[in-house]
């Protein structure tokens, strides 16, 4: 008897310490922030500390107060409030970051410490500081009109279809007239569009544009280049501009077990190797596309990155199993030595929703 109680009694203990981690796993976080991350974007040397400000609710019924803020670099400082508050109260706390620590990209972390206990929370700020140039005449080489830009064409990047992608761009006025935010006119595709975020460029004195390329509203898949212009009233300046972006459809995550169920593109081959050719043949050859998923693929576009391409598809959707072949024609014609064709593919699949294949020679 005394066995079956003492095994009751521990079992009653057991039960309790399972259920105190059960609870405890489903303990409502004592601070809910708005964000955790602040993006500063790029900023330059010469605009001085950048601040970032992150507010927080205390959730609990406890009485709490930040006890303590670390950073992980003497860049950043940090004021955030200093009272007591009582559930559902609200704080903030702000972070001063100096960019002339940094050069390129960075990240700092921020570590906030409340006096209830567990009360622990991680926030990140991060952005591209760019320092001063110390020989303007050769860091801006392109010129447009009177501004200088670091490269001859802004490129944009990769641009997903489910967001706009937002690329600052520096500019330094070697002029004497002043660049005023609120007179820049932008003229080209309406899915791009141009803004100062400096108010005013100085002459001798850097500034910072804003390009905005909205991929879904481009309505196309694949690398584009695209010509704007933009004109600053005030100072009768007219500039053009060149625009490169890589637009991908966006497809949502999804979960293994659906891995077989979604449109699955294969490719016969990843490279072809013409060998040696003469410049006066044209080449023909076929690559194989199959779907091994169980719904229809797609074929949205197939893009080469030469004119001297030709290519060719029967049909642009295959049932589950099926293959086609696409017909690749080549015109070496002025083209000398070793030489490398890059062909994409954008279809409605999923985990590949792009893939690329190779056409390679040499050209006597």
């Amino acid at each position: 008897m005394i066995r079956i109680e003492k095994t009751f009694y521990i079992l009653l203990i057991l039960s309790f310490f399972s259920q105190l981690a059960v609870a405890q796993d489903t303990i409502t976080p004592k601070l809910i922030w708005a964000v955790n991350k602040v993006d500063l974007g790029t900023v330059l040397e010469e605009q001085g500390s950048q601040m970032a400000e992150f507010q927080f609710t205390h959730t609990q019924d406890s009485l709490f107060f930040i006890e303590k803020v670390w950073t992980d670099c003497g860049c950043t400082t940090v004021d955030y409030t200093k009272d007591t508050l009582v559930v559902g109260e609200s704080g903030s706390l702000l972070v001063s970051f100096d960019p002339s620590s940094s050069a390129g990209y960075f990240s700092r972390m921020i570590v906030v410490k409340g006096n209830l206990l567990g009360a622990q929370d991680t926030l990140y700020i991060e952005g591209n500081a760019i320092p001063r140039a110390s020989d303007p005449e050769g860091t801006y080489r392109t010129r447009k009109g009177d501004l200088g830009f670091r490269l001859s064409k802004i490129n944009v990047g990769e641009v997903l279809t489910n967001e706009p992608k937002l690329k600052q761009v520096e500019v330094y006025n070697f002029g004497e007239k002043i660049f005023h935010k609120d007179s820049l006119m932008y003229t080209g595709p309406e899915y791009i569009r141009v803004n100062q975020l400096s108010d005013v460029i100085l002459p001798n004195d850097r500034g910072l544009l804003q390009v905005f390329y909205d991929g879904n509203m481009k309505g196309d898949l694949g690398y584009f280049e695209d010509k704007i212009s933009l004109n600053w009233q005030d100072s009768t300046t007219y500039i053009d501009l060149d625009v490169l972006a890589d637009v991908f459809e966006y497809y949502a995550p999804f979960s293994k077990e659906n891995l077989n169920l979604v449109p699955q593109l294969v490719i016969g081959t990843k490279e072809i190797d013409l060998k040696t050719i003469k410049a006066s043949t044209i080449q023909v050859e076929y690559v194989v596309l199959s779907n091994r998923g169980k719904q229809v693929l797609e074929i949205k576009k197939i893009q080469g990155n030469c004119e001297c391409l030709k290519l060719e598809l029967p049909k642009t959707s295959l049932d589950p199993g099926e293959s086609i072949e696409l017909k690749v024609v080549f015109d070496p014609k002025g083209r000398q030595g070793i030489d490398q064709r890059n062909i994409y593919i954008f279809s409605n699949d999923p985990l590949n929703p792009v893939q690329l294949f190779l056409l390679k020679s040499r050209v006597e």
